[in-house]
Protein backbone atom coordinates (compact mmCIF):
# COMPACT_ATOMS: atom_id res chain seq x y z
CA UNK A 1 0.00 0.00 0.00
CA UNK A 2 2.65 2.27 0.94
CA UNK A 3 4.61 1.16 -2.17
CA UNK A 4 1.26 2.71 -4.17
CA UNK A 5 0.84 6.02 -2.53
CA UNK A 6 4.60 6.92 -2.88
CA UNK A 7 3.92 6.11 -6.59
CA UNK A 8 0.48 8.15 -6.96
CA UNK A 9 2.34 11.10 -5.32
CA UNK A 10 5.66 11.23 -7.17
CA UNK A 11 3.98 10.18 -10.56
CA UNK A 12 1.62 12.18 -12.72
CA UNK A 13 -1.14 10.85 -11.19
CA UNK A 14 -1.54 13.29 -7.88
CA UNK A 15 -1.49 16.34 -10.24
CA UNK A 16 -3.31 15.11 -12.69
CA UNK A 17 -6.48 14.13 -9.74
CA UNK A 18 -5.51 17.89 -8.23
CA UNK A 19 -6.75 19.53 -11.85
CA UNK A 20 -9.93 17.36 -11.68
CA UNK A 21 -10.75 18.96 -8.53
CA UNK A 22 -9.49 22.26 -9.72
CA UNK A 23 -11.09 22.08 -12.95
CA UNK A 24 -14.56 21.41 -11.43
CA UNK A 25 -14.50 24.33 -8.97
CA UNK A 26 -13.13 26.94 -11.29
CA UNK A 27 -16.01 25.71 -13.69
CA UNK A 28 -18.90 26.17 -11.08
CA UNK A 29 -16.90 29.64 -9.70
CA UNK A 30 -17.15 30.58 -13.34
CA UNK A 31 -20.34 30.17 -14.11
CA UNK A 32 -21.72 31.41 -10.70
CA UNK A 33 -19.33 34.77 -10.92
CA UNK A 34 -21.22 35.79 -14.15
CA UNK A 35 -25.13 34.62 -12.95
CA UNK A 36 -24.48 36.62 -9.51
CA UNK A 37 -23.28 39.75 -11.30
CA UNK A 38 -25.56 39.35 -14.79
CA UNK A 39 -28.78 37.50 -14.48
CA UNK A 40 -30.35 39.67 -12.42
CA UNK A 41 -29.14 43.11 -12.86
CA UNK A 42 -30.50 45.56 -10.01
CA UNK A 43 -30.27 49.17 -9.43
CA UNK A 44 -27.92 50.28 -6.67
CA UNK A 45 -27.04 53.68 -7.36
CA UNK A 46 -27.95 55.87 -10.51
CA UNK A 47 -26.61 59.55 -10.27
CA UNK A 48 -28.65 61.72 -12.46
CA UNK A 49 -28.41 65.48 -13.23
CA UNK A 50 -31.48 67.74 -12.41
CA UNK A 51 -31.86 71.12 -13.63
CA UNK A 52 -33.11 73.07 -11.24
CA UNK A 53 -34.80 76.20 -13.25
CA UNK A 54 -38.24 75.11 -14.80
CA UNK A 55 -41.41 73.53 -12.78
CA UNK A 56 -40.22 72.44 -9.21
CA UNK A 57 -43.63 71.03 -8.78
CA UNK A 58 -43.91 68.84 -11.67
CA UNK A 59 -39.80 68.03 -11.18
CA UNK A 60 -40.31 66.99 -7.41
CA UNK A 61 -43.33 64.78 -8.01
CA UNK A 62 -41.77 63.06 -11.05
CA UNK A 63 -38.46 62.84 -9.03
CA UNK A 64 -40.04 61.37 -6.29
CA UNK A 65 -41.90 58.34 -8.18
CA UNK A 66 -38.98 57.82 -9.86
CA UNK A 67 -36.97 57.35 -7.38
CA UNK A 68 -39.27 54.92 -5.78
CA UNK A 69 -40.03 53.10 -8.87
CA UNK A 70 -36.18 52.07 -8.41
CA UNK A 71 -36.36 51.29 -4.79
CA UNK A 72 -34.47 54.23 -3.81
CA UNK A 73 -31.15 53.76 -5.88
CA UNK A 74 -31.30 57.59 -7.38
CA UNK A 75 -28.38 60.03 -6.30
CA UNK A 76 -29.52 63.54 -8.05
CA UNK A 77 -27.32 66.07 -8.37
CA UNK A 78 -28.30 69.18 -9.06
CA UNK A 79 -27.49 72.17 -11.85
CA UNK A 80 -29.03 75.26 -12.19
CA UNK A 81 -28.42 75.50 -16.02
CA UNK A 82 -28.99 72.52 -18.69
CA UNK A 83 -25.47 73.50 -19.96
CA UNK A 84 -23.45 72.45 -17.03
CA UNK A 85 -26.04 69.46 -16.81
CA UNK A 86 -24.44 68.16 -19.89
CA UNK A 87 -21.63 68.35 -19.24
CA UNK A 88 -21.64 66.37 -16.38
CA UNK A 89 -23.15 63.59 -18.57
CA UNK A 90 -20.00 64.10 -20.91
CA UNK A 91 -17.59 63.70 -17.65
CA UNK A 92 -19.69 60.22 -17.03
CA UNK A 93 -20.84 61.77 -13.85
CA UNK A 94 -24.32 61.43 -14.46
CA UNK A 95 -26.13 58.89 -16.62
CA UNK A 96 -29.41 61.33 -17.64
CA UNK A 97 -30.98 64.64 -17.22
CA UNK A 98 -34.11 65.43 -15.64
CA UNK A 99 -35.54 68.98 -16.65
CA UNK A 100 -39.49 70.11 -15.97
CA UNK A 101 -40.88 72.99 -17.75
CA UNK A 102 -43.85 73.72 -20.15
CA UNK A 103 -46.13 71.47 -18.13
CA UNK A 104 -43.76 67.92 -19.05
CA UNK A 105 -40.70 65.89 -17.81
CA UNK A 106 -38.42 65.84 -20.14
CA UNK A 107 -35.60 62.54 -19.49
CA UNK A 108 -32.48 62.83 -21.65
CA UNK A 109 -30.43 59.41 -21.23
CA UNK A 110 -26.87 58.50 -22.24
CA UNK A 111 -27.21 55.09 -23.93
CA UNK A 112 -23.92 55.34 -24.34
CA UNK A 113 -22.86 55.80 -20.74
CA UNK A 114 -24.65 52.67 -20.33
CA UNK A 115 -27.12 51.02 -21.98
CA UNK A 116 -29.09 48.76 -19.75
CA UNK A 117 -29.17 51.76 -17.43
CA UNK A 118 -30.28 54.04 -20.19
CA UNK A 119 -33.00 51.46 -20.89
CA UNK A 120 -34.08 50.79 -17.21
CA UNK A 121 -33.99 55.23 -16.65
CA UNK A 122 -36.46 55.27 -19.60
CA UNK A 123 -38.94 52.18 -18.87
CA UNK A 124 -39.28 53.60 -15.31
CA UNK A 125 -39.42 57.44 -16.84
CA UNK A 126 -42.51 56.24 -18.77
CA UNK A 127 -44.32 54.97 -15.71
CA UNK A 128 -43.90 56.76 -13.47
CA UNK A 129 -45.15 60.00 -16.04
CA UNK A 130 -48.61 58.09 -16.89
CA UNK A 131 -48.81 57.17 -12.65
CA UNK A 132 -48.58 60.84 -12.08
CA UNK A 133 -50.73 62.60 -15.28
CA UNK A 134 -47.07 64.26 -16.09
CA UNK A 135 -46.18 64.12 -20.19
CA UNK A 136 -42.83 62.61 -20.09
CA UNK A 137 -40.37 62.78 -23.17
CA UNK A 138 -37.10 60.89 -23.23
CA UNK A 139 -34.33 60.83 -25.58
CA UNK A 140 -31.08 58.78 -26.00
CA UNK A 141 -28.49 62.46 -26.39
CA UNK A 142 -25.82 59.62 -26.34
CA UNK A 143 -26.30 56.95 -28.54
CA UNK A 144 -24.61 53.69 -29.28
CA UNK A 145 -22.97 53.55 -32.30
CA UNK A 146 -25.25 51.74 -35.15
CA UNK A 147 -22.76 48.53 -35.38
CA UNK A 148 -23.57 47.93 -31.52
CA UNK A 149 -26.75 48.38 -30.11
CA UNK A 150 -26.56 47.09 -27.28
CA UNK A 151 -23.36 48.11 -26.18
CA UNK A 152 -21.22 45.14 -25.35
CA UNK A 153 -18.63 45.21 -28.32
CA UNK A 154 -16.07 47.23 -25.99
CA UNK A 155 -16.48 44.30 -23.38
CA UNK A 156 -15.71 41.66 -26.30
CA UNK A 157 -12.80 43.60 -27.19
CA UNK A 158 -11.98 43.93 -23.96
CA UNK A 159 -12.21 40.56 -22.70
CA UNK A 160 -10.25 39.12 -25.99
CA UNK A 161 -7.45 41.46 -24.81
CA UNK A 162 -7.90 40.18 -21.09
CA UNK A 163 -7.86 36.04 -22.38
CA UNK A 164 -4.89 36.35 -25.09
CA UNK A 165 -2.62 38.31 -22.70
CA UNK A 166 -2.61 35.85 -20.61
CA UNK A 167 -2.72 33.00 -22.56
CA UNK A 168 0.46 34.42 -24.90
CA UNK A 169 2.16 34.48 -21.05
CA UNK A 170 1.55 30.80 -21.04
CA UNK A 171 2.58 29.68 -24.71
CA UNK A 172 5.63 31.94 -23.99
CA UNK A 173 6.36 29.45 -20.89
CA UNK A 174 5.74 26.58 -22.60
CA UNK A 175 7.20 27.22 -25.97
CA UNK A 176 9.95 29.94 -25.47
CA UNK A 177 10.85 28.63 -22.00
CA UNK A 178 14.74 29.90 -22.14
CA UNK A 179 14.25 33.23 -22.85
CA UNK A 180 15.23 35.62 -20.30
CA UNK A 181 13.73 38.14 -18.25
CA UNK A 182 13.96 41.28 -20.40
CA UNK A 183 13.28 39.25 -23.48
CA UNK A 184 10.99 37.79 -21.84
CA UNK A 185 8.83 41.50 -20.78
CA UNK A 186 10.32 42.91 -24.36
CA UNK A 187 8.43 40.09 -25.90
CA UNK A 188 5.34 40.09 -23.86
CA UNK A 189 5.20 43.74 -24.82
CA UNK A 190 5.66 42.90 -28.90
CA UNK A 191 2.98 40.48 -28.45
CA UNK A 192 0.52 42.81 -26.89
CA UNK A 193 1.39 45.76 -29.36
CA UNK A 194 0.93 43.17 -32.51
CA UNK A 195 -2.42 41.94 -30.71
CA UNK A 196 -4.28 45.08 -29.91
CA UNK A 197 -3.16 46.14 -33.72
CA UNK A 198 -5.51 42.94 -34.79
CA UNK A 199 -8.04 43.35 -32.63
CA UNK A 200 -8.75 47.30 -33.15
CA UNK A 201 -8.35 46.48 -37.13
CA UNK A 202 -10.62 42.94 -37.21
CA UNK A 203 -13.37 45.33 -35.14
CA UNK A 204 -12.93 48.45 -37.27
CA UNK A 205 -11.74 48.22 -40.61
CA UNK A 206 -12.73 44.42 -41.36
CA UNK A 207 -16.36 44.05 -40.09
CA UNK A 208 -17.41 47.41 -39.31
CA UNK A 209 -19.06 47.14 -36.42
CA UNK A 210 -17.26 50.12 -34.07
CA UNK A 211 -15.72 53.42 -35.46
CA UNK A 212 -12.92 53.20 -32.92
CA UNK A 213 -9.93 56.47 -32.41
CA UNK A 214 -8.06 54.10 -33.79
CA UNK A 215 -4.25 54.43 -32.36
CA UNK A 216 -5.90 55.19 -28.99
CA UNK A 217 -8.10 52.28 -29.33
CA UNK A 218 -5.03 50.43 -30.13
CA UNK A 219 -2.88 51.06 -27.30
CA UNK A 220 -5.44 50.63 -24.63
CA UNK A 221 -5.75 47.35 -26.01
CA UNK A 222 -2.22 46.48 -26.07
CA UNK A 223 -1.69 47.95 -22.44
CA UNK A 224 -4.28 45.62 -21.30
CA UNK A 225 -2.89 42.44 -23.26
CA UNK A 226 0.80 43.50 -21.06
CA UNK A 227 -0.72 43.89 -18.27
CA UNK A 228 -2.54 40.61 -18.16
CA UNK A 229 0.33 38.81 -19.88
CA UNK A 230 2.69 40.35 -17.01
CA UNK A 231 0.02 39.56 -14.26
CA UNK A 232 0.59 35.52 -15.21
CA UNK A 233 3.77 35.79 -15.36
CA UNK A 234 4.44 37.23 -12.10
CA UNK A 235 1.95 34.49 -10.25
CA UNK A 236 4.48 32.21 -12.14
CA UNK A 237 7.37 33.26 -10.61
CA UNK A 238 5.73 33.26 -6.97
CA UNK A 239 3.46 29.97 -7.59
CA UNK A 240 4.88 28.27 -10.39
CA UNK A 241 2.96 25.76 -12.46
CA UNK A 242 -0.45 27.05 -10.38
CA UNK A 243 -0.23 30.25 -11.42
CA UNK A 244 -3.26 30.19 -13.66
CA UNK A 245 -5.44 29.51 -10.62
CA UNK A 246 -4.84 33.55 -9.34
CA UNK A 247 -4.34 34.81 -12.66
CA UNK A 248 -7.96 33.44 -13.72
CA UNK A 249 -9.55 34.54 -10.72
CA UNK A 250 -7.94 37.58 -10.53
CA UNK A 251 -8.67 38.65 -14.43
CA UNK A 252 -11.48 36.52 -15.50
CA UNK A 253 -13.87 35.48 -12.54
CA UNK A 254 -13.55 38.39 -10.97
CA UNK A 255 -12.59 40.80 -13.21
CA UNK A 256 -14.59 40.71 -16.06
CA UNK A 257 -17.80 40.41 -14.74
CA UNK A 258 -17.10 43.27 -12.54
CA UNK A 259 -15.89 45.69 -15.36
CA UNK A 260 -19.13 46.58 -16.13
CA UNK A 261 -19.00 46.58 -19.80
CA UNK A 262 -21.63 43.39 -20.30
CA UNK A 263 -23.98 44.93 -17.00
CA UNK A 264 -23.37 48.80 -16.15
CA UNK A 265 -21.49 49.41 -12.82
CA UNK A 266 -24.74 51.23 -11.19
CA UNK A 267 -26.83 47.47 -11.76
CA UNK A 268 -24.26 45.17 -10.46
CA UNK A 269 -24.34 43.36 -7.14
CA UNK A 270 -22.31 46.38 -4.88
CA UNK A 271 -19.10 44.51 -4.04
CA UNK A 272 -18.51 44.03 -7.86
CA UNK A 273 -19.45 47.64 -8.20
CA UNK A 274 -16.71 48.45 -6.10
CA UNK A 275 -13.76 46.71 -7.15
CA UNK A 276 -13.98 46.46 -11.19
CA UNK A 277 -13.04 49.23 -12.01
CA UNK A 278 -9.69 48.47 -9.85
CA UNK A 279 -9.13 45.89 -11.82
CA UNK A 280 -7.42 45.50 -15.40
CA UNK A 281 -10.38 44.33 -16.92
CA UNK A 282 -12.56 47.03 -15.44
CA UNK A 283 -9.87 49.71 -16.20
CA UNK A 284 -9.13 48.44 -19.53
CA UNK A 285 -13.71 48.75 -20.41
CA UNK A 286 -13.84 52.44 -18.79
CA UNK A 287 -10.84 53.55 -20.59
CA UNK A 288 -12.20 52.08 -24.51
CA UNK A 289 -15.80 53.12 -23.38
CA UNK A 290 -14.42 56.79 -22.55
CA UNK A 291 -11.91 57.17 -26.05
CA UNK A 292 -14.85 55.91 -28.57
CA UNK A 293 -17.93 57.81 -26.74
CA UNK A 294 -16.80 60.34 -24.50
CA UNK A 295 -13.72 61.72 -26.53
CA UNK A 296 -12.03 64.80 -24.80
CA UNK A 297 -12.83 63.25 -21.30
CA UNK A 298 -10.92 60.80 -21.01
CA UNK A 299 -9.73 59.97 -17.25
CA UNK A 300 -6.53 59.18 -16.09
CA UNK A 301 -7.70 56.43 -13.59
CA UNK A 302 -7.71 53.52 -15.86
CA UNK A 303 -4.72 54.01 -17.26
CA UNK A 304 -2.95 54.69 -13.70
CA UNK A 305 -5.20 51.27 -12.59
CA UNK A 306 -3.72 49.66 -15.72
CA UNK A 307 -0.12 50.39 -15.58
CA UNK A 308 -0.13 50.11 -11.60
CA UNK A 309 -0.77 46.11 -12.51
CA UNK A 310 1.89 46.27 -15.28
CA UNK A 311 4.58 47.97 -13.03
CA UNK A 312 3.89 45.98 -9.97
CA UNK A 313 3.81 42.66 -12.32
CA UNK A 314 7.47 43.54 -13.96
CA UNK A 315 8.86 45.09 -10.44
CA UNK A 316 7.67 41.31 -8.91
CA UNK A 317 9.21 39.22 -11.62
CA UNK A 318 12.16 40.80 -11.59
CA UNK A 319 12.92 41.06 -8.23
CA UNK A 320 12.39 37.14 -7.97
CA UNK A 321 13.28 35.55 -11.29
CA UNK A 322 15.54 33.17 -10.44
CA UNK A 323 12.25 31.91 -9.31
CA UNK A 324 10.76 31.94 -13.02
CA UNK A 325 10.75 28.76 -14.09
CA UNK A 326 12.33 29.65 -17.12
CA UNK A 327 15.60 31.56 -18.08
CA UNK A 328 18.83 30.67 -19.28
Amino acid sequence: MRELWSAFRNGPFLPATVLVFILAAAAGLFAGSYTYAMARPAPHRIPIAVVTSGDAVQRAAFLTGLDGALDAALVPRYFPVYGRAERAVEEQQVFAIVEARDHRVRMDVAGAAGASVAQLLAEAASAVGARIGVPVTVRDIKPLQRGDPRGLALFYISLAAVIIGFVGAIQLSVHARALKPLERIAFTAVYALAGGFAIAAVVDWLLGALSLPFVESWLILALTMFTSGMVFTMFNTLMGRWAMIPTWGVMVLIGNPSSGGAVSWPLLPSPFGAIGRWLPPGASVNAQHTAVYFGGYQHVLPFLVLAGWAAVSCAVFWTWRHRHPGGR
